[in-house]
């Protein structure tokens, strides 16, 4: 059928017969969709379609390739091999702070571009507004030059990328469709593939604090990822690490700030330390480089060029991070062994705190989350702190109090220990 005998109601009913789409009618659907000739009522039917009855990695390749051709691409001249890494978002969750400095101080270019936090997972661009001066808007050229001198840039995505993908997202929001592993994984890629970066490592979280809570879940999705990243020409690795407990001791905006400092420096969380290195050897592997990461961190390289980094984007790397106007300590009210702590149960106690958002034009608490002292095998005693909440609002604490009961448990013996990297897909 010829594009110009398309119609959205054509589209629908292949889609809602079980039928796979073919290449003129995604291309159509998704340009006449972003013009406007194709009503919201009628991409949210075909949406719930696509929610019941999948894609195959053709069509979701195609779908990608739709929304990235809606809009601009970044074509990125720096004289370093670029590679980009994405999350897909989880609790204290602040991979990204040191390890695009560390990946630039091993010799790669990092084009980073990074959202905002919704609910109980974080944003980025929350987190590092919060330090005096920092800007998260630059232009195509000023990314460019950052990368080309500085090796690594963390900034929101231009409005020109993808401009469907922003529309379908709103769309899916609101329609109960957010869950649809193919429109997840083109949501993604689109915007990724857009950016610009050769290369590509997915970190796709699963668990309580994840959006994918089952392996079985985030495997599909891993796997979806790999496969449009591939039929793109793009070096694509997906990592599968557990999200059932927070990252971390930090989770908030300028704490977690001050938490990837802390490994910048050569210290910091055990696992957040683990994470960032193994998600950096992968991005350095992938962009053909055979520096090892560790070594880098332990130098101060990494620290080096995250001052250069905030400093670039207007940002006083040696500023003080605010701090709570009221601290609320959460204690242990038996001794025992700490032998749980439910990462969404502290992700949605921070975002009532007001370390998050509960829609996208609400603002954040810079000094606002969660101060973790306890983490999972820890040794405690009856009046030990567990956990400090922090908030310019002290009127939230009895809601961020609920959002904790149940989420911690003190038991007479230690659980296996989990497995932060679960697998790795490519």
């Amino acid at each position: 059928m010829s594009r110009e005998r398309l119609s959205a109601v054509d589209v629908i009913r292949t889609k809602r017969d079980g039928h796979r789409l073919s290449d003129d009618q995604i291309d159509w659907v998704v340009d006449a969709y972003t013009r406007g000739v194709v009503a919201d009522e009628q991409m949210s039917a075909l949406a719930m379609a696509i929610f019941l009855n999948g894609m195959d990695t053709a069509e979701a390749a195609r779908l990608t390739q739709a929304m990235i051709d809606s809009g601009e691409t970044l074509d990125l001249k720096v004289d370093r091999p670029t590679v980009d890494k994405h999350s897909t978002g989880g609790v204290g969750d602040k991979i990204t702070l040191p390890l695009a400095p560390l990946v630039a101080a091993c010799g790669a270019a990092v084009p980073q571009l990074s959202g905002r936090g919704l609910g109980h997972t974080g944003g980025t661009l929350d987190k590092l507004e919060s330090i005096p001066g920092w800007r998260a808007q630059l232009s195509t050229d000023e990314i460019e030059q950052q990368l080309q001198t500085v090796g690594a840039v963390v900034c929101a995505a231009t409005e020109g990328l993808a401009p469907a993908d922003k529309k379908l997202y709103a769309l899916r929001d609101v329609t109960s469709t957010v869950e649809s592993i193919p429109l997840i994984a083109s949501s993604i890629m689109s915007k990724k593939i857009a950016e610009g970066a050769s290369s590509l490592v997915l970190d796709v979280k699963v668990g309580s604090g994840a959006f994918m809570k089952s392996l079985a879940q985030a495997r599909s999705l891993a796997e979806a990822l790999v496969g449009i990243g591939k039929s793109h020409g793009r070096n694509v690795t997906a990592m599968l690490t557990d999200m059932s407990v927070p990252l971390g001791r930090a989770v908030g905006n300028a704490n977690e700030v001050a938490e990837s400092v802390e490994v910048l420096q050569g210290g910091g969380p055990q696992d957040v330390v683990e994470l960032t290195v193994a998600l950096a050897a992968e991005m350095l592997s992938l962009a053909g480089i055979s520096t090892d990461p560790r070594r880098v961190l332990a130098s101060g390289e990494a620290y080096e060029t995250w001052c250069r980094m905030i400093s670039a984007q207007g940002g006083d790397p040696t500023a003080p991070l605010p701090k709570a106007a009221h601290v609320h300590v959460v204690s242990a009210t038996k001794d025992g062994v700490l032998t749980h702590l439910d990462a969404y149960s502290v992700g949605v106690a921070a975002w009532r705190l007001g370390a998050g958002r509960a829609r996208k034009e609400d603002a954040v608490q810079h000094a606002a989350g969660i101060t973790i002292l306890a983490k999972p095998g820890d040794l405690v005693r009856v009046g030990d702190p567990l956990l400090e909440l922090h908030t310019d609002t002290p009127d939230a604490v009895p809601s961020a109090l609920d959002a904790l009961f149940g989420g911690y448990d003190i038991g007479d013996e230690a659980r296996a220990p989990r497995k932060l990297l679960i697998d790795t897909i490519r």
